[in-house]
């Protein structure tokens, strides 16, 4: 609970709450990163499964963005990176990064394993759940990299200040937004993808169902 205001950081919020709140995001770390090893380390010994089995791949990856989802939070919860961060398309992509590689992939992955189990069936495509994953993980990746660049450029923008006259260098916030449109081009194509295939995952999960005795 008390991770919470490092996301109030700069408002009016007390100083002493939002340090707090950096101070339990840095702690929370630990077993954030626990869990996210812990993960990936049960598949030791068992790596060469990931070749072919989609399941697999959608976990595997989950848990990598878990594990970079639950180190950059705390990295933003630092003030001095929250100055830059905060306010600014970084923090979309901290938070895509979490919904849809952590979360997104992790429950396509356990429906992929559980519809099966469910409706005692086999899985109708693995080439289509091949597909998805390809799609989803090139999806995110280049939504949360367009979103980042384009929030430290803002963030950079923002807090530059002219060294003669001691203003801002750019006052005006569209100034900031017509400097990372192609980025936002990006992050379109990026939940196009995405969504393109969740379209097929989907899919795949009704022909599996319709396979059912």
């Amino acid at each position: 609970m008390w991770a919470g205001p490092h996301h109030l950081n700069y408002t009016a919020l007390p100083d002493w709450a939002q340090s707090l709140g950096m101070v339990f995001s840095l702690i929370l770390l630990a077993p954030s990163w626990g869990g996210m090893i812990n993960g990936i380390m049960t598949l030791s010994g068992a790596w060469h499964k990931l070749r072919t089995d989609p399941v697999l791949k959608f976990m595997i990856v989950s848990l990598s963005f878990y594990g970079m989802s639950t180190f950059e939070g705390p990295l933003l919860s630092i003030k001095s990176v929250s100055a830059l961060g905060h306010y600014t398309d970084w923090i979309i992509g901290h938070v895509h990064s979490g919904a849809l590689g952590w979360n997104g992939m992790l429950t396509m992955g356990m429906l992929l394993w559980m519809v099966p189990q469910l409706w005692k069936t086999q899985l109708y495509s693995k080439k289509l759940a091949e597909n998805a994953f390809w799609l989803t993980l090139t999806g995110v990746m280049f939504y949360y990299v367009s979103m980042t660049v384009a929030g430290i450029t803002q963030g950079l923008m923002l807090n530059g200040v002219d060294s003669a006259t001691g203003k801002l260098m750019y006052p005006d916030f569209v100034e900031t937004v017509t400097k990372i449109m192609p980025l936002y081009w990006i992050r379109v194509v990026a939940g196009l993808l995405f969504i393109i295939g969740f379209c097929l995952f989907l899919y795949n999960m009704y022909k599996t169902i319709a396979l059912a005795p």
